[in-house]
């Protein structure tokens, strides 16, 4: 039978080692999951998909979810990709316009408009399609949506939201929104901290003042990434601390 080897944080290793979990048999039955999700997404069919159709297919995803998904699947469509890629995601996330990874962004100091400019440089074509007349997500875009789902489940909730997304579309390693979120400083940690302090500022957010942290103005903005923004002062402040010992100068 072959071995695949699996890398924990020191922290979680010790914890499963105290736990007593059964490592092999977890990883096996998350891995067969994992493979259904991934092998469904790859093989649906987009040419005729509708909204109805997302949320048969993709029941855990929010509407805003679909919602930017559609418009990712229909800005491939316009421009007679052969499948819809990472990017084409990325793009859906950045038109629907209203959606919290777009706070996050923000409060890691990347402008979603820089983000759309840089992306629109790229190419957006991607592997990993069958050679069939129907559209159909790329390999990094199937990935980066399994990656969403691994995302909320290690977040312990039970829907994927754009935030969720977002976080997948970094992780993916070989897709061209990765790459573009990664080159503009989306780090996969910081960002999924952002995304933990941006949920936080949202619950306190709509407690206080329901219809406003539903309205997407810039006044919730603001506020969702003031509080991020706090959440990662201990961060940033540790990294400059690191970069002084090991004598790094940055530029001011």
């Amino acid at each position: 039978m072959p071995k695949i080897n699996v890398y924990l944080p020191d922290e979680l290793a010790e914890a499963v080692k105290e736990a007593g979990v059964p490592v092999s048999a977890v990883c096996q039955r998350a891995l067969e999951q994992a493979v259904r999700r991934v092998t469904a997404i790859r093989e649906t069919a987009l040419s005729d998909l509708d909204d109805a159709d997302l949320a048969v297919r993709l029941p855990h995803f929010t509407a805003r979810t679909r919602a930017a998904l559609k418009l990712g699947i229909e800005q491939a469509q316009a421009a007679e990709a052969p499948a819809v890629g990472s990017g084409h995601l990325l793009g859906g996330l950045l038109t629907e316009g209203g959606n919290l990874a777009l706070h996050v962004l923000r409060a890691v100091e990347i402008e979603p408009d820089r983000v759309g400019r840089e992306l629109a440089r790229q190419p957006l074509t991607e592997a990993g399609v069958a050679a069939d007349a129907s559209q159909r997500f790329s390999g990094p875009a199937s990935n980066a949506l399994e990656l969403a789902v691994t995302e909320a489940t290690a977040f312990g909730h039970n829907y994927v939201g754009c935030e969720h997304l977002l976080l997948g579309l970094i992780a993916e390693p070989d897709g061209t929104a990765g790459q573009v979120l990664r080159s503009l400083g989306a780090e996969l940690r910081l960002t999924r901290r952002a995304v933990a302090a941006a949920l936080a500022g949202y619950v306190h957010l709509r407690a206080q003042t329901p219809q406003a942290a539903d309205s997407g103005t810039t006044e919730t903005a603001a506020a969702l990434a003031a509080a991020v923004r706090q959440e990662l002062q201990p961060i940033v402040r540790r990294i400059e601390r690191l970069e002084e010992r090991a004598g790094v100068v940055t530029e001011s």
